[in-house]
């Protein structure tokens, strides 16, 4: 049986507040939990107005207080925002509080502007530290040594699941080198998928895990019928077209035909970019996770869908729920 997670951005739709953004996130986390999903993770994105997941380890902290079993975590923590040191103490704390269901993953962009990024950090600098801040961020999760100066208190002995996560070959070659399971960000970046994955798989060295384990990003936008499945997905398109046209903001409401808010070319950039997506009734997306699964052989899937509805959110994350399940009972 694959696993089968969600990535959730606490999405907050047009016409709704940050508040009811977060209470739609732990109400669809503790709807994945029923339905069988195996983590519950959250991005940290920062100055958007559609976006409430900012302070990612507080809500993991509130999301896993409201649920028994299912795993919380980091999909991800922009490491380049932060210091290792406070990474660590803020999942050792969650990890302490909340033993076994805590994941970090983490990612190199700053999950914003330049702006807001040295808003962040405050002092920026040229040289490309990620790699030897997530080794010393792992660190921070292992036993106490002798003479130890600097501890992550609660941190220390927990050791935190790390991911790495990426959209390019830097992220695969980095995951293979430190031995770490590897989170391709497919659902809005899939150009080099297939050679992260080829380097991933062929250069991989034990480290944290003994073995590959990659997690494919997969949007997902179910309904009874097509057309509804459709009209859904119209608000994470015109959501990515807003970005990249400079213009972000709260997630838009659906429109029944995309081409109405969208030229022909922007439509062409849309269908590339969003490729890797399951839209549909309920066969028609279990027949298309069933064709990422078999092209791309993941140890682990994690759905996405930034829809406007949160019924219709959940509606569509039970479907997918039910088309895997039914998978790995027909498997």
């Amino acid at each position: 049986m694959i696993p089968y997670s969600i990535l959730d951005l606490a999405p907050i739709p047009s016409g709704s507040t940050p508040g009811e953004a977060l209470a739609n996130s732990v109400d669809l986390a503790q709807e994945a939990e029923r339905l069988g999903y195996s983590r519950y993770w959250f991005a940290e994105h920062h100055n958007s107005t559609g976006i409430a997941s900012a302070a990612t380890s507080i809500l993991i902290g509130h999301v896993a207080g409201q649920t028994d079993r299912i795993r919380v975590g980091a999909g991800g923590i922009m490491l380049p925002n932060h210091a290792p040191l406070m990474v660590a103490e803020q999942f050792g704390t969650l990890a302490t509080l909340y033993p076994d269901r805590i994941d970090l993953g983490l990612g190199r962009a700053p999950g914003t502007d330049m702006a807001t990024a040295r808003a962040l950090r405050r002092i920026m600098t040229q040289a490309d530290t990620f790699p030897d801040d997530v080794v010393e961020l792992m660190s921070y999760f292992d036993p106490l040594t002798e003479g130890q100066r600097i501890k992550a208190i609660p941190g220390a002995g927990t050791n935190v699941p790390v991911w790495m996560l990426g959209s390019s070959l830097f992220g695969a070659q980095l995951a293979a080198h430190l031995g770490l399971p590897y989170a391709f960000a497919s659902h809005f970046a899939p150009d080099a998928l297939e050679d992260a994955l080829h380097v991933y798989r062929s250069s991989f060295q034990p480290g944290r895990t003994d073995a590959p384990r990659f997690m494919l990003a997969v949007n997902v936008f179910a309904a009874d019928t097509e057309a509804e499945a459709h009209r859904l997905r119209t608000s994470m398109q015109q959501a990515f077209l807003n970005l990249r046209t400079g213009s972000p903001g709260p997630l838009p409401a659906p429109v029944d035909d995309i081409s109405l808010v969208a030229s022909p070319d922007q439509i062409a950039m849309l269908n590339h970019a969003l490729r890797v997506t399951a839209v549909g009734d309920p066969d028609q997306v279990a027949r298309q996770l069933d064709d990422l699964i078999a092209r791309y052989r993941p140890d682990e899937l994690i759905l996405t869908g930034m829809i406007h509805d949160p019924a219709a959110r959940k509606r569509s994350f039970a479907i997918a729920a039910e088309a895997l399940a039914a998978r790995a009972e027909a498997v």
